[in-house]
């Protein structure tokens, strides 16, 4: 008597093989910013700054700006205002983007909310 939950062994070798073609056709897309009041839906960060872990929504009080740029005053990091990686934060909140999310890494992009807002 077959036991009739076991997968016939041609079923199990070819899920196994199928594994990679779904692991890696599925989209791949960066992860995205919480919603805010500005953005009730939220936004997603650029590929480009994300890989889903390395950005996230930081306090006023996080960044701060010298006549050179902007300074992630966790690490002292300073942005030139002109550098490519700041951003226009489309929800008017910063958002700080760092190697794997780290909180002493180096910057990868930085959304600013636009003056005054």
């Amino acid at each position: 008597m077959r036991n009739s939950t076991r997968m016939p062994s041609h079923r199990a070798s070819l899920a196994v093989s199928m594994f990679p073609v779904i692991l890696f056709s599925c989209p791949v897309s960066a992860h995205d910013a919480l919603p805010t009041a500005a953005k009730p839906l939220g936004w997603s960060y650029p590929h480009s700054c994300c890989s889903g872990i390395d950005c996230r929504q930081v306090g006023d009080k996080a960044i701060s700006e010298r006549p050179e740029g902007y300074v992630i005053n966790g690490t002292g990091e300073v942005v030139a205002y002109s550098d490519g990686r700041v951003k226009h934060s489309p929800d008017g909140v910063y958002h700080w983007c760092s190697v794997a999310g780290a909180a002493d890494s180096r910057t990868i992009c930085l959304f600013v909310p636009p003056k005054g807002y």
